[in-house]
């Protein structure tokens, strides 16, 4: 079998993704304006609600949901969750990249979403969907529930995974 030296290990390309990501998500934080970018700070990493992209939250014994809105022609910038979880495509229609490769979703829709992963989504329609994650403390403080289900950066996942 020929060795093809274009061929870069799984390693290398998820290395490549995590770095073209996070350059990407600067360059949107540098161009934010409030109206046409709208990008979530240290102090609150999901992003506020605007005409574009909006949340809500809803709570149950054990399992905090937030509702998204996404209007159709933006792209979102996902955190990076540090447990694998359950979202619904209610209505819409997405595609969304990560590292392991692109996918498409339409309503209705499941998607598991993997643990340690950044994602970027772009809404082909006005889109609503469910992030679905457990809240065993059941906390309705929203800081308190990004503390135990988001981190900023990759370095901060392999920190968490590595003292876990």
């Amino acid at each position: 079998m020929a060795n093809n030296s274009l061929n870069k290990s799984d390693s290398q390309l998820v290395k490549n993704f995590r770095s073209s990501i996070t350059e990407l998500e600067n360059k949107f934080k540098e161009a934010a304006d409030g109206k046409n970018i709208i990008v979530g700070t240290s102090d609150n990493p999901i992003i506020p609600n605007s005409d574009l992209c909006s949340t809500e939250s809803i709570f149950a014994d054990g399992v905090y949901a937030r509702e998204m809105f996404v209007k159709q022609g933006c792209v979102v910038i996902g955190a990076i969750h540090k447990h694998e979880h359950i979202s619904f495509l209610m209505s819409g229609h997405l595609t969304v990249v990560d590292e392991n490769g692109a996918s498409e979703h339409k309503a209705p829709s499941v998607i598991v979403a993997g643990a340690g992963i950044k994602r970027v989504a772009y809404a082909h329609e006005d889109t609503i969907w469910y992030n679905v994650h457990g809240n065993p403390t059941n906390t309705e403080d929203l800081k308190e529930l990004e503390k135990e289900i988001i981190v900023a950066s990759y370095e901060e996942y392999e920190e968490y995974i590595k003292n876990k």
